[in-house]
């Protein structure tokens, strides 16, 4: 899952807001059942049609048998509840399958609903911040941050948006991941999430963070498990590192 890439979502984007609103409403007038919806992709998502879903990875020699389509997003609703969410990309719905389309939506509105739907039900069956991740010309960033720092989001969904932050490109992922690393205030495993992402982040970007963790963070816990992931890196500075420990 490290070749998941993220856009952004930026929350204060009133329009967008509204279109979710408006989007949250559709799927709410289902009583129970299927709804279908699908949205654009950002550039260099594909997929199987089943649940392999990346982001192309750059590669000039060789093309694999990826589909870059749109993101398909079945969710099951129970009493007008959603609790469940499976995501595609490539392939097509199945023919006469029973469910309610609602066709081709907005992708700021569907990853705006994506992340509400993850913030509000802590008990739906699958990733509601996968589509979010994969929807085109938005920024997620900002909103999994306040995910991962809400105390009163379930603990499963802070971790997955850690894991989701740790997927974000770029250095401010992972100076963002090392703040979270760090909050002595934090939950622990959430924490412990953190770290993790942070050994998925390239040498330059995650190494030096967690040989930091692994020197001055006041948790045991925090630091094994930083020492641990820096034993998986093979980086020579994690040598140098168990070296002084061991004498």
């Amino acid at each position: 899952m490290r070749r998941y890439l993220l856009a952004l979502l930026v929350f204060s984007a009133f329009p967008a807001a509204a279109c979710a609103q408006t989007l949250a409403q559709r799927i709410a007038a289902v009583e129970s059942g299927t709804v279908r919806l699908s949205f654009a992709a950002r550039p260099g998502v594909c997929g199987d049609g089943r649940h392999n879903i990346r982001v192309a990875d750059g590669n000039e020699e060789w093309e694999e048998d990826c589909e870059p389509q749109p993101v398909r997003v079945a969710l099951e609703v129970r009493d007008r509840r959603v609790t469940e969410v499976r995501s595609y990309v490539g392939g097509r719905w199945r023919s006469g399958v029973s469910a309610t389309d609602l066709g081709t939506v907005r992708p700021q509105a569907a990853a705006a609903y994506f992340i509400s739907l993850a913030e509000r039900d802590g008990d739906v069956s699958g990733d509601p911040l996968l589509p979010a991740t994969l929807a085109d010309s938005i920024t997620i960033w900002p909103a999994l941050l306040r995910l991962a720092r809400t105390p009163a989001v379930s603990q499963e969904t802070r971790r997955t948006a850690v894991f989701w932050l740790g997927e974000a490109a770029g250095t401010a992922a992972a100076r963002t991941l090392d703040s979270i690393a760090g909050d002595s205030a934090g939950d622990r495993e959430v924490r412990k999430q953190a770290v993790f992402a942070l050994s998925q982040r390239s040498g330059n970007e995650g190494v030096p963070a967690l040989l930091r963790i692994a020197r001055t963070n006041p948790d045991p816990e925090l630091r094994k498990t930083a020492l641990f992931w820096l034993g998986q890196s093979e980086d020579p500075r994690a040598l140098t590192l168990f070296e002084e420990i061991l004498r």
